[in-house]
């Protein structure tokens, strides 16, 4: 009897180690299901210019090599982020939406892109190019002014500088300004829109250039 006793008490001491067991295991799930979970960030890159813009090639008889950048940006898109406006112009960094490279660096090289298939007779090097190479001319871009709202439009405004290298001279200096929608309405949209805005912007440059460097070598078949 007393053997039973002993066995009774230490079962009913059991059932409560259990039960408090299984309500301590419960509630570290609750808890853990209750941490927020950092979302994954997203990358983006500026695409080159579509087919109708591209469609009229511009056709030139130089053969010369033609420099593009530095492309300078303000210094609020200076980062990694993806920087847009609200309504009352205040200044927001996405946290989790970001450009894949240095938006400078990414615009250079989506011009020069663009240029390259606009000017298919010519010859590019993007800034910074091996001093080896005989570059002729440079296109100097400065962004001025790079605003977007999500949910509005994007505005571009430039400023570039052809020189002659060689001849150590300015040849054109000018003013560019462009406003499309941003659409769709998100970070992926605005990477489009952007890339759109560089197209438009490529192909002012290319149709500048022409002239340039037609009479290029209208001048050495007239030496000639």
């Amino acid at each position: 009897m007393k053997q039973t006793k002993i066995n009774g008490s230490t079962s009913l001491l059991i059932i409560p180690c259990m039960v408090i067991s299984v309500m301590c295991f419960a509630l570290v799930l609750s808890g853990c299901a209750l941490i927020p979970t950092t979302p994954t960030p997203r990358f983006y890159v500026l695409g080159t210019a579509s087919e109708n813009l591209v469609s009229k090639k511009i056709n030139i008889s130089s053969d010369a090599l033609i420099g593009v950048g530095p492309v300078k940006i303000p210094e609020y898109q200076n980062r990694p982020q993806i920087v847009t406006q609200d309504k009352e112009k205040m200044i927001k960094f996405a946290q989790f939406d970001r450009w894949g490279e240095s938006l400078d660096i990414g615009m250079e090289r989506i011009i020069g892109e663009n240029l390259l298939v606009m000017i298919p007779g010519a010859q590019f090097a993007l800034y910074p190019w091996n001093q080896s190479l005989k570059v002729k001319y440079q296109v100097v871009v400065e962004i001025i002014q790079l605003d977007s709202e999500l949910d509005k439009d994007l505005l571009l405004v430039a400023q570039w500088t052809v020189i002659d290298i060689q001849d150590s001279k300015t040849i054109m200096i000018k003013r560019s300004e462009f406003r499309h929608p941003v659409i769709p309405q998100n970070y992926s949209g605005l990477a489009k829109t952007l890339s759109i805005a560089c197209a438009t912007l490529s192909k002012e440059i290319a149709e500048e250039l022409e002239p340039i460097l037609n009479a290029k070598k209208d001048a050495q078949k007239s030496k000639e």
